[in-house]
């Protein structure tokens, strides 16, 4: 009986994992411990959880870490992950095969009244629910540690913090060493760039799931098209947007969402939403949704009134025409997101800018367009990532130029979504959306 009541538990914990977040299936995240654990030249891998301590400010709840979801696909706080690679014997260092060990806290039955039940390590179904091969409770990680690292030179690849960063992982590594769970002449490296490495690339899996983000928030702008008009408060768009993103399975936003109109547009990371939007002004909306922790990244320009005067659309034409001619100018294996480098997308965007149009002294509107232009999308809105590499299949990234003109109350961006197809073809994976100004108009027409 007591077994039959176990695996019921088990079930539940399973189902609640499941429909909290839509998981990729166990054997995709095994498959990024091993490749990670192939890039650490036998180094063990540490990580740590967030605690996902309670507070006032925890609005849309516990989000776990993007590093160790990506590897664990476990979402549940205090957890804590080891990999060690597998390792032939040399000299009097013991061989050792490959090993993943899922730390999970041991029971507090009083915090699970208010949390629900939570697996823990004892249950049979642990390894089968998380996917790894071991499963074991926090306090056992002293005792593996001596045993799986090796003596006396030992690597650990951790989140080491920067000089003024702190880590998930910080105050376990300080209580493990003064445990001396480390030997003697141990060396921490930064796992974070090899992380960033496989993260520039997304599986079929996160494609999935990256195209839901995106589908819902398109449905989102659409409802923002057909509600905009003049007098409303730019609260009451990003409501809307939040809801219809929302309904369609996406637990959060991907990012603050930003509803500027009128010189608010010019701002570029406005996320007040509390103004007026008044006839005249255009409104710039950059908001999305995040599906199963996956991120979208979407803009629009709208015209209040539901039709541009000449000098937006004008200054609207100016920023569509520099999209279209990065997107023209792309090359798979060799384009660059970031300016200055060979082959630069910006450096395309920001050239046609600078030779179209003037502003209201006769002065060119390169010095306007005063960011980036795209960034990878993934696990986070600004996804980790190697943007040292050229752009290639399997990477997902905005095309975002943008004019912004605080002395005309005028700020346009344009921002749409690209994947690099396995045939190296860019994809935008945010056609369906109005991309002209006519089209804009025409959307805000069919209300």
């Amino acid at each position: 009986m007591r077994k039959l009541f176990v695996f019921a538990v088990a079930l539940l914990i399973f189902a609640q994992v499941c429909a909290a977040l839509n998981r990729q299936p166990n054997a995709d995240y095994r498959a990024r411990r091993q490749a990670l654990a192939g890039k650490t030249s036998g180094g063990v891998i540490l990580l740590f959880a967030p605690t996902g301590a309670e507070g006032p400010n925890a609005i849309y709840g516990y989000r776990p870490d993007s590093n160790f979801f990506y590897l664990s696909g476990w979402a549940e706080p205090a957890a804590a992950l080891l990999i060690a690679p597998a390792i032939e014997a040399k000299g009097k260092d013991p061989a050792r095969a490959y090993t993943e060990i899922l730390f999970l806290p041991a029971h507090n039955y009083a915090a699970e009244k208010w949390t629900g039940p939570k697996l823990g390590p004892e249950n049979p179904e642990a390894t089968r629910i998380t996917g790894f091969d071991h499963v074991e409770v926090l306090e056992s990680m002293r005792e593996e540690l001596v045993r799986l690292l090796p003596q006396p030179r030992a690597v650990i690849y951790t989140d080491v913090p920067g000089p003024d960063e702190t880590s998930n992982s910080q105050t376990s590594l300080e209580w493990l060493s003064r445990a001396n769970a480390f030997p003697l002449g141990v060396s921490f490296q930064d796992v974070r760039p090899l992380v960033a490495g496989l993260r520039t690339y997304k599986d079929a899996g996160e494609m999935d799931r990256i195209r839901k983000a995106v589908n819902a928030s398109i449905a989102a702008h659409f409802a923002a098209m057909r509600a905009m008009k003049p007098e409303l408060n730019e609260r009451e768009i990003s409501a809307l947007m939040q809801y219809e993103w929302g309904k369609r399975g996406c637990e959060r936003p991907a990012y603050a969402p930003i509803v500027g109109s009128g010189f608010n547009s010019t701002v570029l990371h406005y996320s007040d939403d509390a103004g007026p939007i008044h006839a005249g002004d255009v409104v710039v909306i950059d908001a999305a949704g995040e599906y199963s922790l996956y991120a979208s990244d979407i803009t629009r320009t709208l015209p209040a009134t539901g039709k541009f005067s000449a000098r937006q659309r004008e200054i609207y034409d100016v920023v569509l025409g520099a999209q279209r001619a990065a997107v023209a100018a792309f090359q798979s294996g060799k384009s660059h997101l970031r300016r200055d480098q060979a082959d630069s997308l910006h450096n395309v965007a920001y050239d046609y800018i600078n030779s179209h149009g003037k502003d209201l002294h006769g002065e060119t509107l390169g010095k306007y367009f005063i960011h980036g232009l795209g960034h990878y999308v993934g696990l986070d809105v600004h996804d980790a990532g190697d943007y040292d590499v050229p752009l290639a299949p399997g990477m997902v990234f905005t095309i975002e130029p943008g004019i912004y003109i605080p002395e005309e109350k005028l700020g346009v961006r344009i921002e749409d979504m690209y994947y690099v197809d396995a045939s190296g073809k860019l994809i935008e994976l945010t056609e369906e959306l109005p991309h002209t100004a006519d089209e804009v108009e025409h959307a805000m027409a069919s209300r």
